[in-house]
């Protein structure tokens, strides 16, 4: 039992009594922080700061190491007493640990009804593994399918010589990406940002299990992660939002104990939250690959051990979760709906925009090596779509949140139509959309949908004759028969189906009404 409470995990909230029913009011469930004793207190504290400077030297190793060996500390006769210092402060750190576990040993018999309490998410037990499922949608061990790069064609750019020559850019550009260049584009799998955030990740996540009675699970996916999800289900309450489930995917820093499932909670649906592998309590690194195993294993969950059907589950992206999104409705094609807020087409434009002119030679290599480079996954999926641009993002603009030409989320949305209307996507047809894109309020917005008289009705009525006599997939070829200034409204009116304007920067909040625009013709 003590060495179970030495290696235990350390409590944070207890968030009801064990004997208190999760039928009982809300306002009856609140949780309190758990207050630890005196010594608890502080070897935590001592355990923290430890665990901080080890995660700050880590990311500085390199530096270290260059600055270490200049001044000439790597050698035998400097390396053996600093193994000694360093070996000193690893048994008294072991000893704090011991006086932690003493401490903790009372609490650890009380740990059996683990919804009650908020501890280490790495000693909660795995509450379902894709390997459940008797017939996943999985090509081997290593992983869920993604779209493969095209071939190289065989020449004189891919000759030994210049692959010997590119080798050094190639591998500089390999360090970067595995290094400090994930945790830039994932700065939410940085531990000394997730220290940071953790008291408001503690509130928030009491918040959706205390009041919105939130159901907390581990997920093993097939590379051996271990996702940390949240559960709210509103089947039982009044209305037909809570019979559909929002799976949502968070952003490059986002959680979901504080990310964008408050906008289809405040509508009344059934939610399913989760974290990017090496995001609070999930395990792993969030490259592409392990983020498709991680979606994969979450809506296994919902369909196999939830008991939704994947025609009731729609899929809502905030940012870079728009690649997780984008492969699961391409892989589900099922899957009732797709909600994209904020993303964008391509990563690399963003990249460049940030990275030193110095690494011109690296800067796409970097991007290359083992991060997302594009939504386009979206483009195989037959469902209803609905995109969300913020009309002053900072973030996905290449220029600036004044400039909303440069905002990629216009790319999404030329990219979509031009896949699913190629006939109304003409020369015309584009340079009409691209007016309406450069509308910056919803008063110049519907200043150039009346400058083009667009009439809805007739656009509805085309739309819904060309779908009856056909029924086919897209890409559709309606249009193909129709006058100029008939494209011209019918692409108006798609553009303004598709996709909504926020006056908004990137991380505000989307309120319900935003969300619940319809996207269904």
């Amino acid at each position: 039992m003590w060495i179970r409470c030495f290696l235990g995990p350390h409590l944070q909230r207890v968030h009801r009594s064990q004997g208190e029913s999760r039928t009982e009011g809300r306002a009856g469930r609140r949780g309190w922080t758990y207050q630890p004793k005196s010594l608890e207190k502080h070897t935590d504290s001592i355990l923290g700061w430890a665990s901080a400077l080890w995660s700050l030297s880590y990311y500085s190793s390199p530096l270290l190491l260059c600055y270490l060996y200049r001044k000439g500390y790597i050698c035998s006769s400097k390396l053996v007493p600093v193994s000694q210092y360093v070996g000193t402060v690893m048994v008294c750190l072991l000893g704090v640990a011991c006086l932690r576990g003493e401490n903790f040993t009372p609490l650890f018999t009380e740990l059996k009804k683990l919804a009650c309490y908020d501890f280490d998410f790495s000693h909660w037990p795995a509450d379902f593994s894709w390997e459940e499922v008797s017939n996943p949608k999985l090509l081997s061990k290593t992983g869920v399918s993604l779209l493969k790069p095209e071939p190289k064609l065989r020449g004189a750019a891919d000759s030994v010589l210049n692959s010997l020559r590119t080798l050094p850019c190639h591998i500089v550009s390999f360090l970067i990406a595995h290094s400090f260049g994930r945790r830039m584009l994932y700065p939410g799998s940085v531990f000394l940002l997730q220290r940071a955030m953790r008291p408001m990740l503690q509130q928030g996540q009491a918040r959706l299990i205390e009041e919105c009675e939130g159901q907390r699970n581990k997920l093993v996916a097939c590379d051996g992660n271990e996702i940390d999800t949240m559960f709210v289900d509103r089947r039982r309450d009044e209305g037909q939002h809570g019979q559909t489930l929002v799976i949502c995917c968070e952003g490059n820093a986002g959680f979901y104990e504080v990310g964008c499932m408050n906008t289809p909670l405040e509508g009344g649906y059934s939610v399913l939250g989760w974290n990017h592998p090496g995001f609070a309590g999930s395990t792993g690194v969030p490259f592409p690959q392990n983020e498709a195993n991680a979606m994969d294993v979450v809506i296994q969950f919902a369909v196999h051990k939830l008991g939704f059907q994947l025609s009731e589950i729609v899929v809502y992206a905030w940012s870079i979760g728009g690649f997780t999104a984008s492969w699961a409705v391409m892989s589900y094609p099922e899957i009732q709906a797709l909600v994209l807020d904020a993303s964008f087409d391509d990563l690399l434009p963003l990249a460049l925009k940030v990275m030193p002119d110095s690494w011109s030679e690296s800067r796409a290599g970097v991007i290359g090596q083992g991060v997302e480079k594009t939504n386009d996954f979206f483009l195989r999926y037959q469902g209803p779509v609905l995109l969300i641009r913020r009309t002053k993002d900072e973030i996905i603009t290449t220029t600036g949140p004044e400039d909303i030409m440069s905002n990629r989320g216009n790319n999404l949305l030329l990219k979509l139509l031009q896949f699913r209307y190629p006939q109304v996507m003409t020369d015309d047809g584009v340079r009409a959309i691209r007016a309406w894109l450069a509308a910056s309020n919803h008063v110049e917005e519907a200043a150039v949908y009346s400058s083009y008289e667009v009439d809805d009705d007739w656009c509805v009525s085309v739309l819904q004759s060309y779908k009856t006599e056909r029924d086919v997939f897209f890409p559709w070829s309606v249009g193909e028969d129709m006058t100029l200034e008939g494209r011209r409204q019918l692409a108006l009116f798609l553009a303004r189906k598709y996709m909504r304007n926020f006056d908004s920067t990137h991380c505000t909040p989307l309120p319900y009404s935003e969300f619940t625009a319809p996207w269904r013709l």
